[in-house]
């Protein structure tokens, strides 16, 4: 059965991370990505292990189930092209600055006077009424902006990256999320709009709720951070021959924990009663945990602690976690042949509908790879896409 957003026809002009992974969420949720790429194709084509040119790790990962059309928008003919394929489009995601894509001829005004019903979405670095709107952004400056590197400070030391990119992939969450609402409206008023997700705004907004904390209150009442989070001990504990994750964290772990490990005691004292006075009190908290999980083995308080209904699992690496019994169980790695990259790991689908499964319909597309076919889907007849192919303002693979 087709996902839920089968039929949505989508033009992605974004490339890099955030607007491919949100669009990434709408193809795979059976969306119809058309992936517009310049000649020079997408910037992730080329970061990462490779096969062959163009087809990085990273590019796999962000662009599966999704078609590539080679267009070069500064030219008239590809502009013109692009311009008739919005007529039958339901929804445009760039990652260009506004101004940009006014440029093109491409601003909202100007794609809504073509379809009054398009989604515009687009996914940016700043909001358009601050001083920074004409800035360009990346995830390491959005990170530095909202001060994570200096979040992370109070842990590890100097000033540090978190080691993903969080930012792009949070903010990429947002916008398929703030498309698909989009649309949702669409179905009941018949009407298109722009939306649009700056980087900066939404990304202090996934990480203030955590840790605006005391500055919450107005004068403030604390000091910025949630004191848990960002306690220098807040890491993997060392067990007798590993590490284990766990979150001793409710009243009921609390007690639990210290009556397995000898020390019922603890459970009591004022310091560590309630998971307020634990927040109050976390180094000491963590100083404990740190002096008693040596004690045992990993598989000993993974096999106690489960017992126990307390939150534990063992440390993975990315390589150790291909072979997870969990992720195995529920299929997360999928194994496909790409037809010119042969055997791909893939990451699965991690939600389960009852009705509308999404599924991994192709893999990530060579450069071109379907020009000619989706300028054909969208209406442009034989003679204009040979005409656009010729004058190289589209490209196609060989062959297609």
């Amino acid at each position: 059965m087709p996902g839920p957003l089968h039929g949505v026809r989508i033009l992605d002009l974004s490339s890099n991370f955030m607007g491919p992974y949100a669009t990434l969420s709408l193809a795979d949720m059976g969306a119809d990505v058309a992936k517009i790429e310049s000649p020079q194709g997408d910037t992730t084509r080329g970061i990462g292990p490779c096969r062959n040119p163009g087809m990085s790790a990273i590019f796999l990962h962000l662009n599966r189930n999704k078609r590539s059309l080679v267009l070069d928008l500064k030219s008239e003919a590809g502009n013109t092209a692009l311009k008739k394929m919005i007529a039958s489009a339901d929804v445009i995601l760039h990652s260009l600055r506004p101004k940009s894509m006014a440029g093109l001829g491409l601003s909202y005004e100007e794609a809504r006077d073509i379809n009054p019903r398009i989604i515009y979405c687009g996914v940016f670095g700043f909001g358009q009424d601050g001083p920074y709107a004409d800035r360009p952004a990346y995830d390491d400056l959005i990170q530095a902006a909202v001060g994570m590197p200096v979040l992370q400070s109070r842990k590890v030391g100097p000033p540090d990256y978190v080691a993903t990119a969080v930012a792009d992939r949070v903010v990429g969450m947002a916008a398929g999320s703030a498309v698909s609402m989009a649309l949702y409206r669409r179905e009941r008023t018949g009407r298109g709009q722009e939306v649009q997700v700056p980087m900066f705004e939404t990304f202090a907004h996934f990480v203030l709720g955590d840790h605006l904390y005391g500055h919450t209150f107005v004068p403030p009442i604390g000091d910025w951070g949630y004191a848990r989070m960002m306690n220098p001990d807040r890491r993997p504990y060392r067990t007798r021959d590993g590490h284990v994750g766990t979150n001793v964290y409710t009243d009921r772990h609390w007690r639990r924990f210290c009556e397995l490990t000898g020390h019922p005691d603890l459970a009591d004292d004022p310091r560590f009663a309630t998971v307020g006075d634990r927040t109050d009190n976390i180094a000491l908290v963590n100083e404990f945990l740190a002096e008693t999980f040596p004690t045992r083995t990993t598989a000993e308080w993974i096999a106690l602690l489960t017992e126990a209904d307390v939150p534990i699992i063992e440390v993975n690496t990315p390589q150790t976690l291909l072979d997870d019994p969990h992720m195995t169980e529920v299929g997360f790695f999928v194994v496909q042949e790409h037809p010119s990259e042969g055997l791909l790991r893939m990451l699965g689908i991690p939600q389960r509908w009852s009705e509308s499964s999404p599924e991994l319909r192709h893999p990530a597309p060579r450069l071109g790879e379907h020009s000619a076919q989706l300028l054909a889907e969208y209406g442009l007849d034989e003679s204009e896409i040979e005409d656009l192919l010729n004058s190289a303002a589209a490209r196609a693979v060989a062959g297609t």
